[in-house]
């Protein structure tokens, strides 16, 4: 089991709202810090353990800071991350480009700030040395195919658009050997918000395998092996966390039974995490607004899907309990809804929880990855703040709220302020 415990008081909460109206986002900065630390501590045993922070999770620029500083580099895959990476001090190789039907300004931006690439498909290998040019550092994403099942968000990876096949990565790291590359990776993702350790243990005993064969048949020998991102997160409280220690413990043994015998003794172990490290310690609160007895009890709140698109776009569970009413029995059953013109908008269906009276405020649980950043301008809407609960227990703003003016910022035909 896991708790679900949010940080502040309900009266702690007031004040906050006081100063930044809901909806917002708050994240934890103490609780990601020590999430961190847990992960180095973890694979303090592989040489070199490198964390590439997803970037997509959590594109904020004080939370990447707090990351840098804790040892983390940047997994980025648009213009934009690449950019954002370096203005908060992430350079060279603490960022790894993977590719993604990438137009040449990205290469040109990684290559510019001696950034990894990561290529996703053989093809690309003419189009960046024409457009870029060659990196110091290659990888390439291996797609297994039917090898691996993968799960229900990433999918089936012989129906995935990404990564190569296995003769395909012999064949394009032989053509980068012969380009004059010297330096090489190796690159994987095919699970996503798993909770079932040996899923991490197949991952790596198959990459390891890889990297063997490479060395044998084309001698080369990786500088690192990224096991790509997938590390789960709890979502319901009756599931448990996954054990960090136990999954490093399970790697270290293929490693030592794998790579080691096969000289690669200084091969090192990257990830690109990102719903592990933030996804549990960031809220999305909102207030009620509404409540509507029909065929069913809802509850309308101030946040829309347009806040929180996961349990809209997947069907995902986010936990939300009602502040103050922590311990009060969950007697009723609603659908805690948004206002957008869809259906879909729903954050909870039939969920059981406490008496809500209008202007309660509701905490949705786990938003510190793919939760702010998946937001959207659909139907008018505006994407909410973001704000910081600092170890010292102050709060700071670290994204203001979008205004209207905001909103129409884009468009031309219009001078000065709309309203």
């Amino acid at each position: 089991m896991s708790k679900k415990i949010f940080p502040l008081q309900a009266d702690e909460l007031e004040k906050i709202i006081e100063k930044y109206p809901t909806p917002f986002h708050i994240y934890d900065e103490k609780a990601i810090r020590a999430n961190m630390k847990r992960l180095f501590k973890a694979f303090a045993w592989a040489p070199g353990f490198r964390e590439y922070y997803a970037v997509k999770a959590a594109p904020n620029p004080r939370l990447l800071q707090i990351l840098k500083s804790e040892g983390a580099g940047a997994d980025c895959s648009s213009l934009p991350e690449l950019i954002l990476a370096a203005k908060t001090g992430i350079t060279g190789e603490k960022i790894m480009l993977t590719s993604n039907d990438t137009p040449a300004d990205e290469f040109q931006k990684a290559i510019e700030l001696g950034a990894i690439i990561n290529l996703d498909d053989i093809s690309h290998i003419d189009y960046l040395e024409a457009n870029a040019g060659l990196p110091k550092v290659i990888s390439f994403r291996y797609n297994p195919g039917s090898v691996i099942e993968g799960n229900d968000i990433i999918g089936k990876p012989e129906e995935a658009k990404y990564g190569l096949t296995r003769e395909q990565m012999f064949a394009a790291y032989a053509i980068m050997k012969e380009k004059g590359i010297k330096r090489f990776g190796l690159h994987t993702m095919v699970i996503s918000n798993e909770l079932h350790e040996n899923a991490f243990s197949t991952t790596a005993e198959m990459m390891f395998k890889l990297a063997v064969e490479l060395k044998e048949k084309l001698g080369i020998a990786m500088e690192f092996i990224n096991l790509g991102g997938g590390i789960g997160i709890p979502y319901r409280p009756e599931e448990n966390e996954v054990n960090l220690e136990a999954i490093s413990a399970n790697i270290k043994k293929l490693y030592e039974k794998i790579m080691l015998p096969a000289g690669l003794n200084k091969t090192e172990i990257a990830f690109e995490s990102g719903r592990a490290i933030t996804g549990p310690y960031g809220y999305l609160v909102a207030t009620v607004l509404h409540e509507k007895k029909t065929y069913k009890d809802y509850i309308g709140l101030d946040a829309s899907m347009a806040n929180l698109m996961r349990p809209g776009m997947y069907g995902a569970y986010h936990h939300l309990v009602i502040a103050g009413k922590e311990n009060e029995p969950s007697t009723y059953t609603y659908d805690v809804t948004g206002s957008l013109c869809e259906n879909c908008d729903k954050f909870a269906v039939d969920r059981k929880l406490p008496k809500i009276a209008i202007g309660d405020r509701v905490i949705i649980f786990d938003t510190g990855a793919h939760g702010h950043s998946m937001g959207f301008n659909y139907n008018g809407k505006l994407r909410s703040a973001e704000l910081l609960l600092k170890e010292d227990g102050s709060v700071e703003l670290i994204r203001r709220a979008e205004t209207i003016d905001d909103y129409f910022a884009t468009l031309r035909g219009f001078k000065g302020s709309i309203i």
